[in-house]
């Protein structure tokens, strides 16, 4: 496959996920929530997490934002789902990694389901936020670190 139509079949499916989002809308019971708020393009992510026996039971959000940052969220809260705890930090780890440009195996990026798509949207500087917004949420929800944040990193 061409590399052209690769980058064409990663903007569908990302374009999938935003317009057609999984998980969005509210739990009515969480165990941990968390709210980031990116002031550069106004996105924001409202994350509930249902814990249970150590595992992620439900995931669910809200908020509003560019195409990236709802799609991120969407193919986050499908990869996490069932997930323990660690081993959704270990993915929220990964995930930021990739965002810095740090290497990281094919196995461990396989383990990000959709969301490893979103490798080429790194190349944009100015989408790094938007990419990682619910995965910052995600990891500051599970280790419960403060209410709510009005800006991330």
């Amino acid at each position: 496959m061409g590399l052209s139509k690769l980058n064409g079949l990663y903007r569908e499916v990302i374009l999938d996920h935003a317009n057609h989002p999984h998980n969005k809308g509210e739990l009515p019971t969480s165990t941990n929530a968390m709210t980031l708020h990116n002031p550069t393009c106004g996105d924001t992510i409202n994350l509930q997490v249902k814990v249970a026996d150590n595992k992620i039971e439900d995931i669910a959000y809200t908020g509003e934002g560019c195409t990236i940052s709802q799609a991120s969220a969407s193919m986050m809260t499908d990869a996490v789902k069932g997930k323990t705890t660690e081993q959704a930090l270990a993915m929220a780890k990964i995930f930021s990694d990739m965002a810095i440009g740090k290497q990281r195996s094919a196995s461990e990026l396989a383990q990000l389901g959709d969301a490893q798509i979103l490798t080429s949207i790194m190349e944009f500087p100015a989408r790094i936020k938007c990419a990682t917004l619910s995965w910052w949420a995600l990891q500051r929800a599970l280790l419960k670190q403060s209410d709510e944040e009005d800006n991330n990193e």
